[in-house]
């Protein structure tokens, strides 16, 4: 048909309208689903939170998916992710420990400025005891390539490391927890941008790391399985 079957039943009824076919809503319904006829809805917006066509330095990847918890290296993951609210968009940047799957620390904004990863980082680090050679682990985005953000992690005693481009499965800590973290809490649109401040703060601090049975941690959350590696001689 002329609408490429994209139409649904507001269009429909109006297009038979204008070719003079005195048509309701309700029968256009019935019909559509008698037929099996559904219209095509818009692929829903989703902003992109990794810009790598960019001309900035790019690290190997040191890590190279050893993503075992009883991995001898200390590493840590980084990404960034989207948060709808009613508001507009939020962009959450987390970093997590690989040897306790803890959320060390991570930042809320508006936009996606250099210093969004930044200072997740220094969250991250001013809350640690972290020895120097630890590996950072993040993607090729813009962010974490920026002069800036590498001095601070050269100044910190970091390594830095980077997933092959355009692939998900080289972060794929980061990206299992962003799962988690929208399955679980950020699964619906916040009503306000502070709302989603106070609810991922909230599922963070007062859940995930705190109470959250984590498998590739023998079922205890990561504060506990982090106490225990402390205690252990």
């Amino acid at each position: 048909m002329a609408s490429r079957n994209t139409y649904g039943r507001p269009r429909l009824v109006e297009a038979l309208r204008q070719i003079l076919h005195p048509v309701g809503h309700k029968r256009v319904a019935r019909l559509m689903r008698e037929e099996g006829i559904h219209g095509k809805a818009k692929a829903r917006f989703r902003p992109n939170t990794t810009d790598s066509r960019h001309f900035r330095p790019v690290a190997s990847n040191v890590l190279d998916r050893q993503f075992s918890v009883q991995s001898t290296r200390p590493a840590w993951v980084s990404d960034i992710t989207y948060i709808p609210t009613r508001e507009g968009w939020l962009y959450l940047a987390v970093v997590l420990s690989i040897q306790t799957r803890q959320v060390l620390g991570y930042s809320l904004a508006d936009k996606m400025p250099d210093d969004l990863v930044e200072r997740a980082f220094i969250n991250a680090w001013s809350a640690s005891l972290t020895p120097t050679g630890v590996v950072f682990h993040s993607d090729q985005g813009r962010q974490y390539a920026s002069s800036k953000f590498r001095q601070t992690l050269a100044e910190k005693g970091f390594t830095q490391s980077m997933s092959r481009k355009a692939n998900c499965w080289d972060n794929a800590v980061a990206e299992s927890f962003f799962a988690t973290l929208k399955k679980e809490e950020a699964n619906k649109t916040y009503q306000s941008k502070k709302q989603a401040y106070g609810s991922i703060a909230s599922y963070i601090h007062g859940f995930y790391n705190s109470c959250r049975l984590h498998s590739a941690l023998g079922y205890r959350s990561p504060n506990a399985f982090a106490k225990d590696l402390k205690c252990k001689p």
